[in-house]
């Protein structure tokens, strides 16, 4: 079967190829899903599109180019192998399937039914709750608690959202106005611009000197992890959301003699250690936290439709990927419309 896919082919090089897919003979844990929707992850595909991540110019690397791009798909279930039990013929499902036309997808990974309730463009663009949700999942969350997230792109604003859902006081910094402006428009009480003097004297004036028990890194760059470190009180708590990327230069005994003094501790929150599906003696995993997210949508807890600002064919990908690279304030959320 002839298939149209997205493809980044070299460094800041992006097109919609023709491929095909062998769509008979699945394996017993195998579907064949056709794509209604698929949504752009800024932080890793434009990091493979730039060759900000290394690895894309190590051949057999998972991302070498050229690299079938995309993790976030909504579509239908056309086909099944005769092991297969977790979704049905014709049901609408959400996986972790690439930008393609047609997927042939191993259900071995994450396949979540989309309910019937839910816009399925708002559960493609999910996936990036996915990895925002992360940071609640991974945090100690107390009661009424002061939380701090660094960085209001898609990811940071989604995750300011989960924890003031989980009842949390949030604050949400960033540079840029228009991002904190949309994250008020999501419901995120408290916002804080400006430089990092400025930053630390409002949240400590917001917080009524308690600072945050729980500070975000969601931007991905090491130095904003010592801004939150002085916004972090101390016992409390820094979640390391944005994968770091960028080499950043400093005094490593400032952070750690910080962390020891103050018994602050730094916790990960790649979503990739969850398992798919839940375990025994470990409820937490990729499909749980999933219908968490489909549930929080369902209630109209969960605002995604103001962070999706370009609905594009596929043949525009590469517009796609250059407006959120080059105009992130215009271009907040992309989704493919492959229909």
């Amino acid at each position: 079967m002839e298939i149209k896919q997205v493809v980044v082919t070299g460094q800041n090089q992006a097109e919609l190829q023709t491929a095909e897919i062998h769509d008979e003979n699945l394996g017993p844990n195998e579907i064949l899903v056709e794509t209604k929707y698929t949504y752009i992850s800024t932080g890793t595909e434009l990091a493979n599109y730039t060759g900000r991540e290394p690895r894309v110019f190590q051949p057999g690397s998972w991302c070498a180019y050229p690299w079938c791009s995309g993790y976030a798909n909504v579509g239908i279930v056309r086909a099944t192998g005769n092991g297969v039990t977790r979704v049905k013929l014709a049901e609408r499902v959400f996986t972790y399937g690439n930008h393609a036309s047609m997927i042939r997808y191993n259900v071995d990974r994450l396949v979540a039914p989309v309910p019937s309730n839910i816009d399925p463009a708002i559960a493609a663009a999910s996936r990036m709750a996915g990895v925002a949700a992360t940071a609640v999942i991974v945090s100690e969350v107390g009661n009424n608690s002061w939380v701090v997230v660094f960085g209001l792109g898609m990811v940071g604003n989604l995750a300011a959202q989960a924890f003031h859902i989980r009842g949390c006081r949030v604050i949400g910094v960033d540079p840029v106005e228009a991002r904190r402006k949309l994250a008020e428009r999501c419901g995120i009480p408290y916002t804080v611009g400006g430089n990092a003097e400025a930053v630390q004297g409002r949240i400590e004036e917001i917080t009524g000197g308690q600072m945050g028990e729980i500070t975000v890194d969601a931007v991905g760059h090491s130095a904003v992890v010592m801004q939150a470190l002085k916004a972090t009180a101390s016992f409390g708590q820094i979640v390391i959301l944005g994968s770091p990327r960028v080499s950043v230069q400093g005094d490593l005994t400032e952070l750690l003699s910080d962390v020891h003094l103050r018994w602050i501790t730094i916790r990960g929150a790649l979503e990739w250690c969850l398992p798919m599906y839940p375990e025994v003696g470990n409820r937490a995993s990729q499909f749980s936290k999933q219908q968490m997210i489909f549930d929080w949508i369902a209630r109209g807890e969960l605002k995604i439709e103001p962070l999706i600002s370009h609905r594009l064919k596929p043949e525009q990908i590469k517009e796609a990927y250059d407006g959120l690279l080059n105009e992130p304030q215009t271009y907040t959320g992309v989704l493919l419309d492959w229909r």
